[in-house]
């Protein structure tokens, strides 16, 4: 037994990050070096309930408890103590959304997450009306919406949140949020680093017929930005945490964030002209920007947790493809009467990409499950195209779904990079596209033409960094900036697997793009004509 953690935990130098992510609820506990004493997690899924994607609120009563009990074995069992008190707490959550409560507390309808592309024409008639990109996810987007739709429930909404707001009010009481989660509800003026009051007065103003007894500033979460106290946990979330009783009331809580946010301090890419990448099912690219920008359909601009201004640019389809023809390899594999490891597979496909030609061969792939924005795709076909002339090798094969994995990516980042010509030192880069050494990241230079680099807390994810930033507000010192507590200390000695863009490969990829973009007529004819399996049955 670590004596010296025990003496840690008992005497509350710990904080505690809890992130309620799309899939899974994950805690994890660490000390004042950010080293991890206990993690823990709780798998979850939306529900299809009434024409929305949602969770419900036992649901994540639920997993919060099961995570917390899970945590506290853990402590007991390698420590022999029982966890009572922890020095500081932070709650983040999957970003945006519409979790509306009433004067009660209680929820008017069901959490509609950012799953949820119900929004559009609030989303079109808002960015028009303020002259500032709104996503369809955004929460603002999902109030007016509801207005145009003649809710019911508008009437009676007394506060309007996040999930990671929501969960942090149900164990505070106060109506905080994380100026990084409250990006994704409403603009933010980044100079006063709290909500743009021009475009709330404009909101106001468009709705003022309906005569509603709020305004949106009444329903809205106070904006706290990183190493703000935002609240300390009462008696009634304490055994909302944990119903045995031994959890302490009084434990100062951090600003609640949003996943992205929590995500770019995991990787340390808070700082200006830096940028965090997330590569799994869907793929988007977080760039710290050091001016402003024009206003782009592919760019949302969203903040860091310290309130600077990030350019976000999001494609919905990324390892699918490549996850399917990897299972197809191992069928066959299978088929022959072998046994093979997955992860295994993956490695030996991924490495077969750096054998290829520098463009792959010219073969074209498109891995697109569902519609892209950024490409104006409505709807998705996977694909695989050829020409007689194309080097069909198994290298130049994966090097294709490689590339191709970045490649509606690389649209929305050209606009960042060549129109406006924002600065990008370097991406920190996490996700299963990179758990290969090498081969994911070497594809991911060449296609952004920036150094990437992958460090070991990156697979820690969001609860990790929302524990940091709780650690932050209690162990900061005095006027110590967030980027230089993480720089100096939670990053001091860790070191990241860097890759610099090579030019051959650049070329390639220069030279994919010019195939991919030309072929995306392939790309919508297969839309318009290849039904859909549940269409034709």
């Amino acid at each position: 037994m670590d004596q010296h953690l025990k003496r840690t935990i008992v005497g509350g130098e710990t904080s505690l990050g809890i992130e309620f992510g799309s899939t899974r609820i994950k805690a994890v506990l660490i000390n004042n070096k950010f080293e991890i004493i206990a993690s823990s997690s709780y798998e979850w899924e939306n529900q299809w309930n009434n024409h929305y994607w949602t969770y419900h609120p036992n649901e994540m009563i639920r997993g919060l408890q099961e995570v917390y009990a899970q945590l506290k074995q853990l402590v007991m069992m390698h420590y022999g103590v029982t966890l009572s008190s922890i020095g500081s707490i932070g709650l983040s959550g999957m970003m945006q959304g519409y979790l509306v409560l009433d004067s009660t507390g209680e929820l008017l309808v069901p959490f509609r997450t950012w799953r949820n592309l119900t929004t559009s024409t609030a989303a079109k008639f808002l960015t028009r009306e303020f002259q500032y990109k709104i996503p369809e996810r955004w929460s603002i987007a999902h109030l007016y919406q509801a207005i145009l739709n003649d809710e019911e429930h508008v009437r009676n909404i007394n506060y309007m949140t996040t999930l990671s707001g929501y969960m942090h009010f149900l164990l505070t009481g106060n109506k905080a949020i994380g100026v990084g989660d409250a990006s994704g509800m409403f603009p933010i003026n980044t100079a006063t680093r709290r909500y743009n009051e021009e475009m709330i007065e404009q909101f106001n103003e468009l709705i003022r017929h309906k005569v509603y007894p709020w305004k949106l500033e009444d329903l809205l979460p106070s904006v706290y930005s990183a190493g703000e106290h935002a609240g300390y946990l009462h008696e009634a979330g304490a055994r909302l945490i944990d119903p045995s009783g031994d959890l302490q009331a009084g434990i100062p809580f951090c600003p609640p964030e949003g996943d992205a946010g929590t995500g770019m301090v995991a990787t340390n890419s808070i700082h200006t002209c830096s940028g965090s990448l997330s590569a799994g099912t869907s793929i988007f690219a977080m760039i710290v920007l050091d001016k402003d920008i024009g206003m782009y359909p592919e760019i949302d601009i969203l903040t860091t947790p310290d309130g600077s201004p990030v350019g976000m640019v999001l494609a919905n389809n990324c390892t699918s493809d490549i996850n399917a023809w990897i299972r197809l390899f191992h069928e066959f594999y299978e088929a022959l009467g072998y046994k093979a490891n997955v992860s295994h597979l993956f490695h030996v496909l991924f490495n077969k990409a750096l054998e290829a030609d520098p463009d792959g061969g010219g073969l074209l792939s498109y891995g697109y499950y569902s519609g892209e924005k950024i490409t104006g795709m409505t709807q998705g076909r996977p694909l695989f195209v050829r020409s007689p002339e194309s080097r069909f090798t198994l290298a130049n094969f994966m090097r294709t779904h490689l590339f191709s994995a970045f490649g509606t990516l690389r649209l929305g980042m050209d606009i960042l990079t060549q129109r406006e010509n924002v600065k990008v030192d370097q991406i920190l880069a996490h996700g299963g596209l990179f758990k290969t050494p090498l081969a994911g990241q070497k594809m991911c230079a060449a296609a952004l033409n920036v150094p990437v680099s992958v460090m070991p807390t990156a697979g820690e994810g969001g609860a990790w960094g929302i524990a940091v930033l709780a650690s932050y507000m209690v162990c900061k010192e005095k006027n110590e900036s967030l980027t230089d507590f993480l720089h100096l200390k939670v990053f001091k000695d860790v070191e990241a697997l860097r890759i610099d863009p090579d030019i051959t490969d650049v070329n390639g990829f220069n030279r994919f793009m010019e195939r991919y973009t030309k072929g995306m007529a392939i790309e919508q004819a297969a839309a318009d004509h290849l039904q859909k399996r549940d269409e034709i049955h």
